[in-house]
């Protein structure tokens, strides 16, 4: 049964997933990732804080507290959110198994935190897959309906409820069905700027240059 990040991986390069799972490692998670995550568990700490040089942001101390603030403002559920009813729960749906980061009650729904960056609006494409699965996961073992989740990105003080469309369920959907379908290689992925950062572009054989070489 494939993991929630499995979806995610494949949603970003099916390539990668295969040889990610030939290596058959779990890669650690780096400390400045976890570091960053547990921001997610310190937001009212965070908002009573003047002085925030010293957290581990991607933004200003100033950036940083007016969008924490939006998000208070903008979530009925906060109080819930920053105190979840669940912390690091293992989920385990009818089609795959996962983490999720957080679980809050009212509404029921799963909430997963981001190290990285947050697009302008709602959650990058593969993550959005990866929320799916947690939702419908924990729909699954609920046996309650589940129409949002929410995405977290502590590092630029980002939280947003994401709804669960049809459309992203369709994407979860097909991102399922490429995943059984592994067996050998898949295609190379057309955007190469995806291989620069992958840790089997060796293994891959995906040539990458730089932008000083391309010009």
């Amino acid at each position: 049964m494939p993991t929630f990040r499995d979806l995610e991986i494949a949603a970003y390069c099916p390539r990668q997933l295969y040889y990610r799972r030939r290596a058959d490692v779990d890669p650690e998670i780096p400390a400045e990732v976890a570091e960053t995550r547990a921001l997610a568990f310190e937001y009212p700490r965070l908002l009573a804080r003047a002085d925030l040089s010293a957290e581990p942001i991607a933004v200003t101390g100033t950036q940083y507290s007016s969008a924490l603030h939006r998000a208070k403002a903008c979530l009925d559920c906060w109080d819930r959110l920053v105190d979840p009813a669940g912390r690091d729960v293992f989920l385990e749906g009818r089609d795959c198994r996962g983490i999720a980061h957080k679980v809050i009650e009212d509404p029921l729904a799963p909430s997963l935190v981001f190290a990285g960056e947050p697009p302008e609006n709602g959650v990058w494409g593969p993550q959005s897959v990866r929320l799916v699965a947690a939702a419908l996961a924990l729909s699954y073992e609920r046996e309650r309906p589940i129409e949002v989740a929410f995405v977290e990105y502590p590092a630029h003080g980002v939280v947003r409820q994401i709804d669960l469309s049809a459309h992203r369920r369709a994407t979860y959907r097909a991102t399922l069905r490429t995943v059984a379908s592994i067996d050998g290689p898949p295609s190379r992925v057309d955007n190469r700027r995806k291989c620069n950062s992958c840790d089997y572009r060796e293994e891959c054989g995906v040539r990458t240059r730089s932008l000083r070489s391309l010009l």
